[in-house]
């Protein structure tokens, strides 16, 4: 019996199958956008939605740890690079999947997955916004209104004793 266990297998081993997934993922976060079967979708919204969840706190610890799921540098870099600050403020379903219909070959169910906030249909009223941070976590920086006053009024005292 199967009670509990969760996990599609897709037709394949269990190497293979993460493997593909790994793959899928990278091609999804290059593209942001991939076609595929409607069942190698679903596995792959299961399989990216975690990674897209660690990579919105930039640090050491979780790009090993989402290396260690995609295998691919380059991928990892642009999940935190693009696609993080992008969905920051969203709180989950980073993934969408669309029904496209069935493939003519084989008759299989066909669906697109794609990121959510990459879709320039949806988005287009929405406007970018860009986060102001270093590698360290570092957001404030020292205002400087503080030290224009404290200049001026030392000039005034050097005019004031000539």
């Amino acid at each position: 019996m199967r009670h509990g266990k969760k996990v599609n297998h897709l037709g394949r081993q269990a190497g293979h199958r993460k493997a593909m997934l790994a793959n899928m993922a990278c091609s999804l976060i290059e593209h942001k956008r991939i076609n595929t079967t409607v069942a190698k979708a679903k596995a792959l919204k299961q399989f990216v939605e975690p990674l897209v969840t660690k990579s919105k706190t930039d640090d050491t610890h979780n790009r090993r740890v989402v290396f260690s799921y995609l295998r691919d540098k380059y991928a990892v870099t642009e999940l935190f690079r693009e696609v993080a600050p992008k969905v920051g403020d969203r709180p989950g379903g980073y993934t969408r999947i669309i029904k496209l219909g069935n493939r003519l070959g084989d008759n299989a169910e066909m669906a697109m997955i794609e990121l959510v906030d990459f879709n320039e249909v949806y988005n287009a009223g929405k406007k970018e916004v860009k986060k102001a941070s270093t590698r360290r976590g570092r957001k404030k920086a020292e205002p400087k209104a503080e030290a224009t006053p404290a200049t001026e009024t030392s000039t005034e005292a050097n005019e004031t004793n000539e």
